[in-house]
């Protein structure tokens, strides 16, 4: 079981040694940044929120962002071990689950639909039908908190603590830990 990271915490805009360290993070500049929705407890972003629409007017639903590499890769573990198809296959079963899940897919929607409206209910992830994107799922339990996403807090309780190491990538001319 993981230690859960410190409450959601940002600010409108993005300062530019985040917006820096995003780009090391997920090795391009970063599309349609708006803001960190969550620090990892290193200091450094690892969700960040993008804007429904990227600067050239496609639309982005994918309004939650992990981009720490460390978070990513252990989700990615957790994925190729079958958790996406077991919860998928709970959402069947256990319907106390599936009204979460429904209502985790209404607030994403409304979240990004209270930035700009897409015109879609194409919300992330799989969202409400389906679980396809635990990066998506856990990205979202970060930046909003425990308690609205199911599938993001199941995710990220198995998680180990990714931070341990110490920052993903370097500060100004160090290297990171691994």
């Amino acid at each position: 079981m993981s230690t859960r990271p410190p409450a959601p915490g940002a600010g409108a805009g993005v300062a530019a040694a985040d917006a820096e360290a995003v780009a090391a993070q997920i090795g391009r500049r970063p599309r349609g940044l708006r803001r960190v929705a969550h620090r990892c407890p290193c200091g450094l972003p690892d969700v960040v929120e993008t804007a429904p629409r990227l600067e050239d007017g496609t639309p982005f639903p994918t309004l939650y962002y992990a981009t720490c590499p460390r978070l990513t890769s252990r989700i990615g573990r957790l994925e190729a071990e079958g958790l996406m198809r077991e919860q998928t296959e709970r959402l069947a079963d256990d319907p106390d689950l599936a009204a979460r899940y429904a209502a985790a897919h209404a607030a994403y929607l409304a979240d990004r639909d209270a930035i700009e409206p897409l015109g879609t209910d194409t919300s992330a992830g799989g969202m409400p039908e389906r679980v396809k994107c635990l990066h998506v799922h856990v990205a979202h339990t970060l930046a909003r908190g425990a308690g609205v996403n199911p599938v993001g807090d199941e995710t990220l309780e198995r998680l180990d603590d990714w931070w341990h190491a110490g920052p993903c990538v370097p500060p100004a001319g160090g290297s990171p830990t691994d």
